[in-house]
């Protein structure tokens, strides 16, 4: 278990997805210096009630540990961040400094191995990659592991416009089966012929 300052977005992060982010915010520029400092992780949940700015939001209990990869400040009271996710985790405990800045104390999951893609479900593989050749390789984690199903999984659900819930559940999926299923019946509902 270890404590981590918390990060409430609209947006769900993957382990190995890319997330720009621009900080002015003055309890995020202090959390981004320190991290920056320590080389240490923060923790993106997405918002399940609240906004962005302001007051702190109320976030889903399972998120994403990410890393500060890129930074650059524009001018004072600005940051630039690349991070990438790293381990989902579980708050068990969460708290909000004088600041403003939420922290928790979370549990991280054990990092998962790779899971061999069935030749059933390779149309995910198949539609990833032509999304790949569409908008660039460059904007996606590298290497591309189009033959396992957790990456192939995670990469979908960051492009797909899908609901923020169901890409919530996916994330809280413990099962790369489950996460397919998701995939598959959105794909279905929204008609989408591979």
């Amino acid at each position: 278990m270890i404590e981590i300052p918390l990060f409430p977005l609209r947006t769900v992060l993957y382990p190995a997805g890319r997330l720009p982010l621009k900080i002015f915010e003055q309890r995020y520029l202090d959390m981004t210096k320190n991290c920056i400092r320590d080389d240490s992780v923060f923790g993106v949940c997405l918002i399940r009630e609240g906004a962005e700015v302001g007051t702190p939001a109320t976030p889903w209990a399972t998120g994403c540990t990410a890393r500060i990869q890129e930074w650059d400040m524009p001018h004072l009271g600005m940051f630039h961040l690349l991070c990438q996710g790293e381990s989902v985790f579980q708050t068990v405990e969460q708290w909000s400094a004088p600041n403003g800045l939420l922290w928790g104390r979370v549990d991280l999951r054990e990092p998962e191995l790779d899971v061999a893609l069935a030749p059933d479900q390779q149309h995910l593989a198949d539609l990833m990659r032509k999304i790949m050749d569409k908008v660039g390789a460059e904007h996606f984690p590298a290497p591309a592991a189009l033959h396992d199903a957790n990456w192939v999984a995670y990469r979908l659900a960051e492009v797909l416009p899908m609901d923020p819930e169901i890409k919530q559940m996916i994330l809280e999926a413990t099962r790369t089966e489950d996460r397919l299923v998701a995939l598959n019946e959105f794909l279905r509902v929204q008609r989408v012929v591979l």
